[in-house]
């Protein structure tokens, strides 16, 4: 859990299919992120139905498979500045095409429930 107070939430842009050396970037970045124990709160991948990026091309997720797989993705997450301030050096390397931006929030609760997910 996240405590109480001042914290960064960090949004980074890719599109879907922006490779890294090993994977797909947007794995690549969610493995790192919980390799370094990032997100007491976690992190989470939203995928698109459609957006375009700094070209002005849209895609949408009807237009085919080709197209379909250049949607844009954002990941974010929450954290403690100092531990969003030790990550950022390493983020910015990995992402060489995207946008990365952190925004002061305020943590006001941050729960875990003990109760089981029904599916």
């Amino acid at each position: 859990m996240l405590p109480v107070g001042p914290a960064i939430k960090v949004s980074i842009y890719l599109n879907q299919d922006t490779g890294s050396k090993h994977r797909f970037l947007r794995d690549e970045i969610l493995y790192f992120l919980q390799e370094r124990g990032v997100g007491a709160g976690g992190a989470t991948v939203l995928h698109s139905y459609a957006g375009f990026g700094s070209h002005g091309r849209l895609h949408k997720i009807d237009e085919g498979d080709v197209a379909g797989l250049h949607l844009p993705v954002v990941i974010f997450f929450v954290e403690e500045t100092g531990k969003v301030k030790a990550l950022l050096p390493a983020l910015l390397e990995m992402v060489t095409d995207g946008l990365i931006e952190a925004h002061p929030t305020e943590i006001l609760t941050s729960i875990v429930g003990s109760e089981r997910v029904l599916a």
